[in-house]
């Protein structure tokens, strides 16, 4: 099974599937679920600080053995940590409980927001430095941002000197941020999708279920093809070693244009109901 790349705007290649690491407990439980994983031809990980079990996910990395040009490792920094200096200590943090030399890319995982901050641009904008700065040592492959919305991307484009080269956004069948993900695509920004699955909430979806049923596969397995489909660089996460196989076991189908149609019209379901304008943590 071939896990496709999306090339970047700097040319940087992205596996076309990623692992999701959030919400997987810390310890044995992330050891064995991330060297599943790799056993099984994932080779994008996406990881994050504030997930809690970074370290965890190091020590599977080193017990692997595989080799770490070939690995695709994402992190993400956490709202605590915004600004120039913090950034900065932040990623060193991420780099040694990841035990890694570099990151191949690196998200701000949230956009400071004028609910909580009347500067969120200038915070934006200062966080987005060190960024730039650890990426022009080369210590970055590609640099990216997580639940920005258009407006968060414009002030942050207008506020810098490198665009962000993934925008990482919360996407899944009834929730599709079409402005967001039109923005991006006009702008040269890839859309990784979190919460590919709705936190598990497709996998009961009626519509879903008879689709899936045509094609002989699950709705894990639709939901992350309709990603790939639209263009997206889906997330699936899973503890449980035969969904993590499926997960990944996505290229030998492809939806038809009609199922496409039916998935795209869905209406709001599954969400997380967090709005980047909106959140106060």
């Amino acid at each position: 099974m071939l896990n496709k790349t999306v090339k970047l705007a700097n040319g940087y290649e992205i596996p076309s599937v990623g692992f999701g690491t959030w919400q997987t407990p810390d310890g044995a439980t992330a050891v064995a679920a991330v060297k599943e994983a790799l056993s099984d031809g994932y080779t994008h990980l996406d990881c994050a600080a504030v997930y809690g079990n970074e370290k965890s996910i190091g020590k599977a990395l080193k017990e692997s053995g595989y080799d770490r040009s070939r690995l695709f490792i994402t992190s993400k920094l956490w709202n605590t940590e915004r600004g120039y200096d913090k950034t900065i200590a932040a990623f060193e943090k991420t780099l040694a409980d990841l035990q890694l030399d570099y990151l191949d890319l690196y998200l701000i995982h949230w956009t400071a927001n004028a609910k909580q901050f009347p500067n969120w641009r200038e915070i934006n904008a200062d966080t987005w430095r060190a960024f730039e700065y650890l990426y022009e040592q080369g210590r970055i492959k590609a640099i990216g941002v997580s639940n920005f919305k258009t407006h968060h991307l414009e002030a942050l484009i207008a506020d810098s000197k490198i665009k962000p080269m993934v925008d990482q956004i919360e996407f899944h069948p009834g929730f599709m941020q079409t402005e967001t993900v039109t923005f991006c695509r006009e702008n040269g920004i890839a859309v990784e999708a979190w919460s590919p699955l709705g936190t598990g909430k497709m996998l009961q979806n009626e519509t879903l279920k008879a689709i899936a049923e045509k094609y002989g596969v699950s709705v894990a397995q639709l939901c992350i093809r309709w990603c790939l489909q639209n263009d997206m660089i889906p997330l699936p996460k899973s503890v449980t070693p035969n969904r993590i196989q499926q997960n990944i076991d996505v290229f030998g189908f492809e939806i038809g244009a009609e199922d496409m149609t039916v998935i795209n019209a869905m209406e709001y379901c599954g969400g997380s109901g967090l709005d980047p304008d909106e959140i106060d943590f």
